[in-house]
């Protein structure tokens, strides 16, 4: 650059000294300015709840996992915590659309389509979990601060129902699954009883005296089918080589023999074998009910502590300031930055006129 085009440190300087007044009150007319504008943009406030999300039980499992080898579904995504999970369901279309309908979103934002205000809400929201504490803090802006604390609290309500329709905890997806096995196990049972009231009784099957062996082949079925279950789930994560694969299998197996000579025991041909093996089958579903109905009730136990339970830190109140716009900060950074630009042109002014 020649010596006619060169901008020296100490020129910049003497041009800004020359126009000091320009560089003072141009940017706090720009600061003014912005401060005045920002009386002209409706005041956003800010709600906030706080919760704390249902825990994982410290003996999670451990019946389910026995019978169905479900106990790895239960922890979720490798990485993710429960409350990332709660995060998911908080920020989910199906609240976010019974928030819409409840509050009248769709003209408190002056949307036409249910997308719109769903993706108008989403930006006013924020739901953030605690990577250290574990907590959900729930977060939302609105013209109207009562409007913003309802939406808030009413973030939590829309858990609490989800919470109660979904099986998302270990409680409650051992009780939908022991749920499904007894309402199975009771229509099994009522057919079962059903076709021994109406298979008869004679001599022949009282000496039979079938009690005992109809309990010991019951007792040996239902253990047969609680292993079979236990296989199938192994075999949906498992190879078919594993050795708790092999090890399952062989336990299935020996139940199968013990249950065929159980069978083959009470087919001795006489007139009763037709009674011995309703009374059997009847045992059978029986056994299954009582094991299941108690499984059921310790799941609805457990789940009652553990208990979709949403507890609320802090419930959004009515913000008494609004959050947006900062009007000091907003005039502050209008004016360093109007200062900046000024500084900046004042300094490249004189080699723009030597160029040009």
């Amino acid at each position: 650059m020649s010596d006619g085009t060169r901008i020296s440190g100490a020129g910049v300087v003497r041009q800004w000294a020359s126009e000091w007044k320009k560089l003072l009150f141009a940017p706090l007319a720009a600061g003014v300015v912005a401060l005045g504008a920002t009386y002209l943009v409706a005041p956003t406030f800010t709600a906030r709840a706080l919760i704390l999300p249902p825990q994982p039980q410290s003996g999670a499992m451990s019946t389910l996992a026995s019978l169905t080898g479900l106990a790895g579904l239960s922890g979720g995504a490798a990485g993710r915590t429960p409350a990332d999970q709660y995060v998911a369901l908080l920020s989910s279309a199906s609240v976010q659309d019974r928030l819409i309908g409840r509050f009248q979103l769709l003209q408190a934002y002056s949307k036409d389509y249910q997308v719109d205000a769903r993706t108008e809400l989403e930006r006013s929201t924020r739901i953030v979990a605690g990577k250290r504490d574990g907590l959900i803090s729930i977060e939302v802006d609105d013209k109207d601060p009562k409007r913003a604390a309802a939406i808030a609290n009413q973030y939590v309500e829309e858990l609490r129902r989800l919470t109660s329709e979904l099986a998302i905890t270990e409680a409650q997806q051992r009780r939908v699954f022991f749920d499904a096995q007894l309402k199975e196990t009771t229509t099994r049972l009522a057919k079962a009883q059903a076709a021994l009231q109406t298979s008869g009784f004679n001599a022949g099957a009282m000496k039979a005296e079938p009690k005992a062996a109809a309990e010991e082949y019951a007792r040996l079925r239902a253990q047969m089918t609680t292993a079979q279950v236990r296989l199938r789930a192994l075999k949906s994560t498992l190879m078919d080589n594993a050795p708790e694969i092999i090890q399952q299998q062989a336990s299935v197996d020996a139940l199968r023999s013990q249950v065929a000579l159980a069978e083959q025991s009470g087919n001795d041909g006489s007139t009763s074998t037709e009674y011995l093996s309703k009374y059997r089958e009847f045992k059978y579903q029986e056994a299954l009910f009582e094991m299941f109905a108690r499984q059921y009730e310790l799941a609805r136990v457990d789940e009652s502590r553990e208990g979709a339970l949403i507890q609320v830190v802090d419930t959004a109140t009515v913000p008494e300031r609004k959050s947006k716009p900062q009007r000091g900060v907003i005039a502050l950074s209008v004016t360093l930055a109007a200062a900046l630009l000024l500084a900046a042109f004042i300094a490249l002014r004189p080699f723009w006129v030597r160029t040009g």
